[in-house]
C-alpha cells in the first residue's frame, strides 16, 4: 500500500524555509515603507515651495511685493485635522496655496500644524519640523532627523 501524504521531516524543513524567507522579506518590506513616507514628504516640500513662488509671482503682477502671510485658512494655532496649505475657495488678502491641500492627520507620514507658521512631517516616528518665513518666504526644515532627506 503507497501512502500520500507529507513525513514530519518534509512539514519541518518547509516551515524553515519559509520562516527564513519571512526573515529576509518582512524588513525590506518596512524599509520600502520607509522610503514611501520620505518620497511623499519630499513631493509635499516641493509643491509647497512651488506654490509660495507662484502666489509671489502673481503678487508682482498685481503691484504688491509681500509674502503671504499664512500657508492656510485653519482659524487656530494648531492643527491635527483639516486641510493644510489650502486655498479652500476662500481667497484673501493673506492669499493662499495649494488647490486642495493637505490632511492634516498625526502619525507617520502626514502633516500636522504646531503653530501659526510652524508645521510637523512625522516620518519613522520623528517629527521634523517646518518653518515658514513671511518676510522672505521660506518653507524650511529647522528641527529633525531627516531635514536633509526631506528637503534635497
Amino acid at each position: 500500500m503507497k501512502r500520500k501524504a507529507f513525513t514530519m521531516i518534509e512539514l519541518v524543513f518547509v516551515i524553515v524555509v519559509l520562516g527564513i524567507l519571512a526573515a529576509i522579506a518582512i524588513p525590506r518590506f518596512a524599509a520600502t515603507r520607509d522610503d514611501a513616507q520620505i518620497a511623499k514628504g519630499r513631493s509635499d516640500v516641493a509643491a509647497i515651495r512651488a506654490a509660495i513662488v507662484g502666489e509671489r509671482q502673481g503678487r508682482l503682477l498685481q503691484g504688491q511685493s509681500n509674502y503671504i502671510s499664512k500657508l492656510d485658512h485653519i482659524s487656530g494655532a494648531t492643527a491635527t485635522s483639516g486641510l493644510l496649505f489650502d486655498d479652500n475657495d476662500t481667497v484673501t488678502t493673506n492669499g493662499m496655496l495649494l488647490q486642495y491641500g493637505i490632511e492634516a492627520e498625526a502619525g507617520n507620514g502626514h502633516w500636522t500644524k504646531a503653530s501659526a507658521t510652524t508645521y510637523v512631517y512625522k516620518v519613522i516616528n520623528v517629527d521634523n519640523t517646518f518653518t515658514y518665513n513671511s518676510a522672505d518666504g521660506t518653507f524650511r526644515c529647522t528641527n529633525g532627523t531627516y531635514c536633509a532627506d526631506l528637503t534635497n
